[in-house]
This record gives structure tokens, sequence and C-alpha cells, in this order.
């Protein structure tokens, strides 16, 4: 039986199969977003954009979408909306510190999120909100045209 690398992690008790497990995520995760935004995936050791965690759901006038964001500053978003596309981007800053860090699970750096919206969207109308390290937008629907009826003529 093989044991799984540990890269420099000194010996198989400083082996965390999570972190391993984190580790492929991520790199999934990066070859996914390669793969379907177009652009090229990042070399290694180059700082990362990540998605962060979201939710969207339809209700009846809008789509919702709320998009964790612990800790970020509503200055440091930036939402932008064109091209029947929405986009939600920012930075996450390494804070400093003074001890050593023993783990790092949260993510930092530059973030990006992406969401094609349906053609029957009001894109002038959209709201942001930051509370509680939750960004929710409100994307809402297209009035409908009424039905009416059609006289012929002739």
């Amino acid at each position: 039986m093989t044991l799984p690398a540990h890269r420099g992690r000194g010996s198989l008790s400083g082996w965390d199969p999570f972190r391993e497990l984190e580790d492929l995520r991520n790199r999934m995760d990066r070859l996914v977003q390669a793969t379907f935004s177009g652009r090229d995936l990042p070399e290694a050791g180059a700082a990362e954009t990540w998605a962060p965690p979201a939710d969207v759901e339809e209700t009846e006038d809008a789509y919702l979408m709320e998009l964790e964001l612990p800790g970020v500053d509503k200055d440091r978003i930036t939402v932008e909306v064109g091209d029947g596309e929405l986009d939600v981007h920012g930075e996450i800053e390494e804070r400093e510190r003074t001890g050593v860090l023993r783990r790092q699970t949260r993510h930092v750096g530059r973030f990006d999120y992406r969401m094609s919206l349906p053609p029957s969207v009001d894109t002038e109308h959209i709201t942001a909100e930051l509370t509680n390290g939750v960004l929710t937008l409100r994307v809402p629907k297209a009035e409908k045209a009424k039905p009416h009826r059609i006289e012929i003529t002739g």
C-alpha cells in the first residue's frame, strides 16, 4: 500500500487528510472556473481568485442572491451588471498576525462571483445590502406584459 505524499509536512503524524481534500477541492474549483470562464489556469503560487459561497433564490417577483463575505467592508466590494451578467468582486486582505498561524481555512485575496441573468430582469433596479457579513442582492423581474385582445382589421 502506498501512503499519500505529504509535501514537506514532516512525519506522518503531521499529515492532515482533510487538508489534502481541501487542496484537491481548491484545485478542482480552479480547473472548473477556468474551463467555463475561458480564462487560463493561474500558475502555481500565483494569487488565486475564488468565489464566495452563495445561495440564489427565485421568488415571484425577484431573484435573491446571498453571498458570504465575513469581515469585508462594503467599500471593498464592487457589484456590476452588464451583458446579461451580474459580477461581484473585491478583495479580502490578509490581516497582520503576531503569533504563528497553525491553520488557515478562510479565504483571503481577490474574489469574483459571476452569474448569468435571465433576459426578463430589471437591471436598473438591482439593490445590494451588506449585513452581518452577508451581501444580499435583489434582482427584480421585469413587469410582464398584461394579456390584451388584438383587434383584427380588414
